[in-house]
């Protein structure tokens, strides 16, 4: 990948450097480093509990959510699933592929019980692989889209397509992959007969809604995760609340909450964020210049090629869209 786009007039020192599976004239390096993936994150986790194979893949397979001495580790398996995201996106050629080798590996030696008929069956199924990939993309371009990060149709169109690269290294067929929107949004209709919350997925809601800390940090917990998996839960599609049977504010009070939460997150400043471990994002700034630094607001730029000059696609979470002028 050339360098200069990115790089300006001190791209020559990192003309050589390796961009990594995506590179910074990607979509998703522009947005995978948005504070508000966190939110979407654990949206994911909300959809991903909705197939009865996958969310008893997890928890046969792992403490992430409940275990015998009731240290159960969500917070790991989140900040693991990050660490992964994190080194696709912004890792070099060698690192991601190293990564997705082991997760691959780890996959290839577990196996569940279906809840339902008692059938043993691995958790590297490729049916289960596409529907965690497909939970986890959808959660991401969703939040992101309905924070108010300007993409254009076009640009969530390509968010899609370019991270059946992270689908490969799973395991996937990228050509059995989703490759825009609307060939997510039709693989969502075609599974949602498969779909159901169970006791597993009743389980995983418990844990989000309240996970367990130590007493004196209650009071934290409430205040700041609290509304945080509210905005997550509230972002599904109508049709998951019905199947987790419990409310959730009007499509409209959750976009304006996404939305406000997302300038207020935004407005943290990013080298004060990225200092967070593992630090992927300062590391890929590091080897491939400043002029890489990620922000969905440099897609403004291409906006004008994409789609009308100045206009971005959002999303309400109903059933309808719109479209306004970026902030």
């Amino acid at each position: 990948m050339n360098a200069a786009p990115y790089g300006g007039t001190d791209a020559a020192p990192y003309r050589d450097a390796d961009p990594g599976l995506y590179g910074p004239d990607s979509v998703t390096w522009q947005c995978h480093g948005d504070p508000v993936m966190w939110i979407a994150g654990v949206r994911a986790l909300y959809l991903q509990a909705l197939h009865p194979r996958a969310v008893r893949g997890v928890l046969a397979n792992s403490a992430a959510f409940d275990s015998p001495d009731g240290r159960a580790d969500a917070w790991g398996r989140l900040l693991r699933t990050a660490d992964f995201v994190g080194t696709l996106t912004y890792g070099t050629t060698g690192a991601a592929e190293a990564a997705g080798a082991r997760v691959r590996a780890i996959h290839r030696r577990l196996s569940a019980t279906d809840p339902t008929t008692g059938e043993r069956f691995p958790v590297d199924d490729p049916a289960l692989l596409l529907w965690v990939h497909c939970a986890q993309i959808d959660s991401f371009l969703h939040v992101l889209l309905r924070s108010g990060a300007p993409l254009t149709p076009a640009q969530a169109d390509r968010y899609v397509d370019e991270n059946r690269v992270n689908a490969r290294l799973v395991g996937l067929d990228p050509g059995d992959v989703p490759a825009d929107a609307a060939a997510l949004a039709a693989y969502f209709e075609a599974v949602r007969p498969e779909l159901a919350a169970g006791a597993d997925a009743r389980a995983v809601d418990d844990f989000l809604r309240a996970p367990p800390v130590h007493p004196l940090l209650v009071p934290g917990r409430n205040l700041l995760w609290g509304p945080l998996a509210a905005l997550a839960y509230g972002s599904l599609p109508p049709w998951a609340h019905a199947l987790y049977g419990r409310p959730a504010p009007p499509p409209r009070v959750t976009t304006r909450r996404l939305r406000r939460t997302g300038r207020m997150l935004r407005s943290i400043p990013a080298g004060l964020r990225w200092q967070l471990p593992p630090g992927h994002i300062l590391k890929a700034m590091r080897r491939l210049g400043p002029g890489s630094r990620p922000s969905a607001y440099t897609l403004r730029t291409s906006a004008a090629i994409l789609d009308r000059p100045g206009r971005a696609w959002h999303d309400d979470g109903g059933d309808f869209k719109t479209w306004r002028s970026p902030d």
